[in-house]
């Protein structure tokens, strides 16, 4: 098979970056590892509602989430923050308190990020878009380069790894990549691989009935941040939250972990969940790596002078973390793929 452009990587910038090029009239295909497409956007459904497992959360002053969302047609709104937050200390006692709700203000879609997903999937070629494909190698030809999956194996002149780029690192690169740029790669922190969500399941937003926003701060665990996670309307409903034990302790506890979370959901909000939802990033191979297990702060993203030119620049990195005004968010995944796409756009 062959393409002008080859885009590893099915999240969120390599969607836009295909959408992108459909509208530029540029030949393409986009190969995924997993079998369903959105990277570390993802969401649990319950009974017809849509929780988000990853990241759930955009922001004013982010206007490339909100244009693809007017286009669309998807209902935007903003976090519950309504009511007092409840925090609890290390001995898991709990204490109400009209404190400001720590993401009111924020924005979401409603039928979860999921949906952006599966609108910019809609507007694609299936044809074009090739799922359970990993890429393990790529070679460089005279006539271009050459990129190898389990099942495919596509030539093409450009190949964008719209993947973290501590994955494509991992990537057989013939030949080698200089170590200015393998260290580069690996240098990059993937943002929230190492993070893990609990959602905790209700059929009726029980903390709302008792006049709370849904936050909660602990300091007991295993949640330390909780959010109200419900549907724009409807049920059921949900709160989240972020997990504070390391990846370790998580992979080798976990059976505790989920009893702990429970009964830290029945303290906090006086009600035991109806299903417990977990999803932990860090062991997710497609994500994240040994050097992502200890989360960090927001780095300073965008694309490193190293990795500028890779291969004549006909390799070229496109994850949300090459953003360089939003790096690491949704509005970064749309930012790197507009810059991707613009580069392409030059080239020709």
């Amino acid at each position: 098979m062959h393409t002008d452009i080859l885009i590893v990587g099915g999240g969120l910038s390599g969607l836009a970056l295909a959408d992108a090029l459909q509208q530029m009239d540029v030949d393409f295909q986009l190969v995924e590892a997993r079998d369903c497409l959105g990277g570390r956007i993802k969401v649990a459904d319950v009974d017809g509602a849509k929780f988000d497992l990853g990241p759930a959360w955009f922001w004013p002053g982010q206007p490339r989430v909100a244009a693809a969302a007017t286009r669309f047609g998807l209902t935007v709104f903003e976090q519950y923050s309504a009511g007092d937050i409840v925090a609890e200390d290390q001995n898991g006692m709990v204490r109400r308190s009209a404190g400001f709700a720590s993401m009111a203000g924020s924005l979401r879609l409603d039928g979860g990020m999921g949906a952006l997903v599966d609108a910019y999937q809609a507007a694609l070629p299936a044809d074009l878009l090739h799922l359970g494909q990993r890429i393990t190698a790529i070679t460089q030809t005279e006539a271009g380069i050459t990129a190898t999956a389990q099942d495919v194996t596509i030539t093409a002149q450009t190949v964008v790894l719209a993947t973290p780029p501590r994955i494509a690192a991992q990537i057989a690169f013939d030949p080698a990549l200089p170590d200015a740029q393998t260290h580069a790669m690996n240098d990059i922190p993937t943002w929230m691989a190492g993070h893990a969500k609990y959602i905790g399941v209700y059929d009726r937003p029980v903390w709302r009935d008792a006049g709370l926003s849904g936050d909660a701060q602990s300091r007991r665990g295993p949640m330390v941040e909780i959010h109200d996670a419900s549907p724009h309307s409807g049920g059921p409903s949900a709160v989240f939250g972020f997990i504070g034990f390391d990846a370790q302790t998580r992979a080798t506890h976990t059976d505790d972990m989920h009893a702990m979370a429970k009964d830290q959901l029945t303290r906090l909000f006086g009600s035991l969940p109806d299903q417990l939802i977990f999803q932990d990033w860090a062991q997710q191979g497609d994500t994240a790596t040994p050097a992502d297990f200890t989360p960090t702060g927001h780095p300073a993203y965008g694309r490193p002078p190293a990795l500028q030119w890779i291969w004549d620049g006909n390799v070229i990195l496109g994850s949300s973390e090459m953003g360089k005004t939003f790096g690491g968010f949704l509005e970064g995944a749309l930012e790197a793929a507009q810059d991707v796409a613009s580069q392409i756009a030059g080239n020709r």
